[in-house]
């Protein structure tokens, strides 16, 4: 009975089994990064259809994902990001709920119409998508699970077809969209709450660094600091050496000069292509200030020093992304503080200038020429090493 079991084409050590688990799951890992998320979702590359079919056929065997489907709820995630509108947002939500029922939360998702008919534009409509991939979601499944069965068992090929259906229902629709919106470190400042999990993305193919990917959505490679690892992009450049792919888009890497006399269009330019990494030096060049000035404010009034605790985070939050009371209590502390006043004000009238905006591009340059001229002269040392810093994008 045990060799009736465990009889397959192949026969392996128990951990012989578990090694092909994980490279089968992390071929529909890559599958899912490259192939939906970076390729389709965002466009950040092309994809020889050699590869683009492979990953199609992969996932509607491994996962039963539709391309139309998941394309349009990440990108409804994207515009609607922690908004009750949010398909799974644990801003809103709650972490238990998406971390443990994050699949439950997509299924729910993809059954609207009106979803996948605003979002999922531009996927794969041909003749196998309409009549095979989309119409027998679970045949694929199925034989899927015949495939294991036969080549490595029943009790094998079941464990290995179990592990690779549980795989991305937890890593990706539970751990990215729920605890990367939830724990872990920001490299830049965004509206949403993105983070990135840990700086090494191997588990979920470079998923982990999820505050990276809201920074530039459209970026192909989700690794921007030196110590960070996104073997997706890995598997990317391969292709592209290959001649397999085509990368469109990455995150820019600030470039900097001579600090210009005055800041020019050229300037402007610069400033908004690199407007994430402008806003994290502003968040470090002015941190020390801040934390003196904070200090100070709760000698004066220590009964109220939990409120002026939480001015580490308003001051680098939009007025707008924050709640009514929470504004309120942002006016009081600042109103008591010259210096966080500014502070604050030319951090919010920095962000304008990439925000949307009817002003043309020389009333935008005169807007940051005025901007440089102001810090400068502010008195606040920190505020113009910055400006300086800030003529010097190129």
């Amino acid at each position: 009975m045990d060799a009736f079991l465990f009889a397959g084409v192949f026969d392996l050590t128990w951990w012989g089994y578990v090694i092909v688990a994980l490279v089968f799951t992390h071929i529909t890992i890559a599958g899912v990064t490259i192939f939906l998320h970076r390729h389709q979702a965002h466009r950040s590359l092309d994809l020889h259809p050699v590869v683009s079919h492979f990953f199609r056929f992969w996932l509607w065997l491994t996962t039963g994902m539709q391309t139309r489907e998941w394309a349009a709820v990440h990108r409804k995630h994207h515009a609607k990001c922690e908004t009750v509108d949010d398909p799974h947002s644990p801003q809103v939500l709650g972490i238990n709920r998406v971390l443990w029922g994050g699949v439950l939360l997509y299924v729910k998702e993809s059954a609207r119409q009106d979803t996948i008919e605003r979002y999922g534009h531009g996927t794969p409509d041909d003749w196998i998508e309409r009549h095979l991939y989309s119409k027998y979601v679970l045949f694929g499944l199925t034989l899927m699970g015949l495939i294991d069965v036969v080549l490595f068992g029943i009790v094998p090929g079941v464990g290995i077809l179990v592990t690779q259906i549980a795989w991305i229902p937890f890593w990706a629709a539970g751990v990215i969209n729920g605890i990367g919106h939830y724990w872990g470190y920001r490299s830049w400042i965004t509206k949403d709450a993105s983070t990135n999990i840990v700086p090494w993305g191997i588990l979920i193919g470079g998923e982990e660094l999820h505050n990276n990917h809201h920074a530039n959505a459209t970026s192909a490679k989700l690794s921007s600091k030196w110590y960070e690892f996104d073997i997706g992009w890995l598997y990317i450049r391969i292709l592209e050496t290959v001649g397999l792919a085509r990368v469109k888009h990455v995150a820019p890497v600030p470039r900097f000069g001579a600090a210009r006399p005055v800041a020019d269009a050229s300037t402007l330019e610069a400033v908004i292509a690199n407007r994430h990494d402008v806003l994290a030096s502003y968040a470090r060049s002015l941190r020390r200030v801040c934390a003196d000035e904070i200090a100070a404010l709760r000698r004066q009034a220590p009964l109220d020093g939990w409120r002026l605790a939480n001015l580490r985070d308003w001051l680098f939050r939009d007025t707008e992304d924050m709640a009514v009371p929470e504004r309120e209590a942002l006016a009081r502390e600042l109103s008591q503080s010259p210096v966080l006043q500014k502070v604050y004000a030319m951090r919010d009238e920095l962000t304008a200038l990439w925000g949307r905006s009817m002003a043309t591009r020389e009333q935008l340059v005169q807007q940051l020429q005025d901007w440089c001229q102001r810090a400068e002269a502010s008195g606040i040392a920190p505020l113009a090493a910055f400006s300086q810093r800030l003529r010097s994008y190129a």
